[in-house]
């Protein structure tokens, strides 16, 4: 009788496909199911390391239905090692449900470290990085983006290149000297990583977008004196008071004043 199996969470590449470490690749040697984001670009990963593997698809659309099978699997003993396109699974990709399925099994996990963007990013942005926050993928809606902008900490996000022009434009409306760098295709043949200000990097890619995938890393938002603090604090009360909701109000009043929405609303709250 086999032993009961586990999960094996293999970061993979993100655009060199040299990245990929020793420790993934016996991992996907040995799995005996290789759950994967598309298996069409997972087969040319493995093929050109000479992985022979059973491969099946874990995306957005199925995962639900797909974890329950594989949490099946791993309990009649079976080893399963979960890949993304690129980076660390369930880091702004699929995988949350099924690692979460599996805890909730019993089953052990176990994640191996390997290459990540946001990481890369950090790094080659020469941005403060003892203080930092990702965000994802950034939000569309204008309040929601200008909260995310708002925080005291460097920031890390993945943004679409046909919106970076536009993004930038809006952090620049607050802050027009926050530094920015705008980080696309890492690792790879055309990586290029632009330091300068958000009112420059704006006016830069409103000429011409930038091409293939983009991180954005931001720095951090210069924090408000004792007195501003108060004040808005306090604006972000009479709102409150007047049947505004907590979060929204210090969104609102983050956006006017420069604030962390997040900082006004835990001080609303403690």
């Amino acid at each position: 009788m086999r032993s009961v199996g586990r999960l094996v969470v293999c970061p993979t590449p993100i655009g060199n496909v040299e990245d990929i470490t020793l420790r993934v690749l016996a991992a996907l040697r040995e799995a005996d199911i290789i759950a994967c984001e598309d298996t069409r670009r997972t087969g040319v990963l493995l093929k050109s390391y000479g992985v022979s593997a059973k491969l099946v698809s874990y995306h957005e659309q199925n995962e639900r239905a797909r974890t329950a099978e594989l949490v099946k699997r791993m309990h009649a003993g079976e080893v399963v090692a979960l890949v993304s396109d690129a980076g660390m699974p369930v880091v702004s990709d699929p995988g949350f449900v099924l690692v979460r399925g599996c805890v909730a099994a019993g089953l052990a996990v176990e994640v191996l470290p390997g290459p990540s963007a946001a990481l890369a990013a950090l790094v080659a942005s020469a941005l403060p990085a003892d203080h930092w926050r990702f965000a994802g993928f950034l939000p569309r809606r204008r309040a929601e983006l200008t909260a995310e902008f708002a925080g005291t900490e460097t920031l890390v996000a993945f943004e679409s290149p046909r919106r970076v022009a536009a993004t930038l434009a809006v952090l620049a409306e607050a802050d027009a000297q926050r530094p920015v760098a705008v980080c696309r295709e890492l690792t790879k043949v055309h990586e290029e990583v632009v330091r300068g200000s958000a009112a420059e990097l704006a006016a830069r890619y409103a000429e011409q977008a930038p091409r293939g995938e983009v991180v954005l890393v931001i720095g951090p938002a210069q924090a408000a004196s004792g007195a501003d603090s108060e004040r808005a604090l306090a604006a972000v009360r009479r709102l409150v008071t007047a049947g505004a909701k907590p979060r929204v109000a210090a969104a609102v009043v983050a956006e006017l004043t420069g604030t962390s929405a997040n900082a006004l609303y835990r001080a609303l709250t403690a």
